[in-house]
């Protein structure tokens, strides 16, 4: 069977590529086109129609900004979905692009599988008549979201977060704590991890910001998870100043460091599966931001927080997100044993929330069953 997929940043890259490992288990003679990332070529072998990278705009002005370049996108996608005639187009998260696209295919009789949720349940509540309309399914990673759609009528499959799977796969190819720190020829004091995200918006937004409290912890090394999906110039000042950045270690970075300085978004799941106590920063731009707290209707921005309904790690947000207040939430992560003890047992619960391993080959069953030949598939 024929596979198209969309997706527009890097969670989606790895979620995708993980249900793509599957479909081929599967589907042996599966053939992919896509949108996407790094590993999603390494999956399947080609290159990307349109790499993530030229893809990941962030907040409402900067979508403005590059408005042109989505749009030229749009067409390009459109244009390679028609020659490439798939049996099934799998939208992969990226909702301002994939509600359009799904719109686009599902008027031409192309069969439309949505993977991962738009975020309705916070926004834009609207959109849950756009995806009954244009979507054949959709698959949810989140417990909640399953309530929130039969408050719609609509039927959704919950499959777990592949996040899980996604973590198992690499634990066996850790290096050992002394291989990690000898390899990235760290100093061995212990280790502060600062993940600032994969966007150049939030690179530019939050990094200094962060690395402002380097003084006040002497005694620990911090150290960056570098985004390969940015130009390595991005982290250039951060190298001068002998703070290291890694690169494609993320997860053995989470394993071993001893709190986190976050970013909001995957990041904060990917770290409590981790059992890293973490404090959750967000900074947007100001415009953007005002616009966004109109309009968005949740009361926390981390997804540990939301999935859990309660605030069990902090978040630093907007005005708030300061050098001082990242400061006074490091000291108590790393010093209050109590504090510590509690927000890693609350991680221990929210991991039974997710469903368990084996999310990325229960999608990969459906969205086999979904392009196979018992379907009808238009002539595109």
């Amino acid at each position: 069977m024929k596979y198209y997929l969309i997706a527009g940043e890097a969670s989606g890259d790895l979620h995708a590529s993980n249900a793509m490992r599957e479909i081929v288990k599967l589907d042996p003679q599966a053939e992919f086109a896509f949108t996407g990332g790094d590993l999603m070529e390494q999956v399947a072998g080609v290159k990307a129609g349109i790499h993530i990278k030229n893809m990941a705009f962030m907040g409402f002005v900067d979508v403005l900004k590059n408005i042109r370049t989505i749009n030229k996108n749009f067409k390009i996608v459109k244009e390679e979905i028609l020659k490439f005639k798939p049996d099934l187009l799998i939208l992969v998260d990226y909702p301002g692009f994939n509600l359009r696209m799904a719109k686009w295919a599902s008027e031409l009789g192309i069969k439309v599988d949505f993977y991962i949720s738009p975020t309705v349940w916070a926004w834009k509540e609207s959109r849950v008549e756009q995806i009954k309309q244009y979507t054949t399914k959709l698959f949810v990673i989140l417990p909640f979201e399953e309530a929130f759609y039969q408050k719609h009528d609509h039927k959704v499959y919950f499959v777990g977060h592949p996040l899980i799977d996604a973590i198992e796969q690499q634990r066996p190819d850790f290096k050992t704590y002394e291989n990690f720190i000898a390899s990235n020829k760290l100093t061995g004091k212990p280790i502060i991890a600062v993940l600032p995200g994969s966007r150049v918006q939030e690179i530019e937004r939050m990094l200094h910001i962060m690395m402002e409290v380097t003084n006040d912890f002497k005694e620990y090394e911090f150290v960056v998870a570098g985004s390969s999906n940015l130009p390595s110039s991005h982290y250039t000042s951060l190298q001068k100043n002998n703070i290291k950045v890694l690169f494609n270690q993320t997860y053995e970075l989470m394993t071993y460091a001893k709190a986190g300085i976050i970013k909001s978004g995957t990041s904060t799941l990917e770290s409590a599966l981790f059992k890293l106590p973490q404090v959750v920063c967000y900074k947007g731009g100001g415009l953007s931001f005002a616009i966004g707290k109109r309009l968005v209707n949740v009361k926390y921005i981390s997804l540990v927080n939301l999935i859990m309904n309660k605030p069990i790690v902090k978040e630093l947000i907007q005005s708030d997100f300061t050098a001082r207040n990242i400061s006074e939430e490091l000291m108590k992560l790393l010093n209050d044993a109590a504090y510590r003890s509690e927000m890693i047992a609350e991680y221990a619960e929210l991991q039974k929330q997710l469903g368990g391993v084996g999310a990325s080959l229960r999608i990969a069953k459906h969205l086999v069953e979904d392009a196979g030949p018992k379907n009808m598939h238009a002539s595109v």
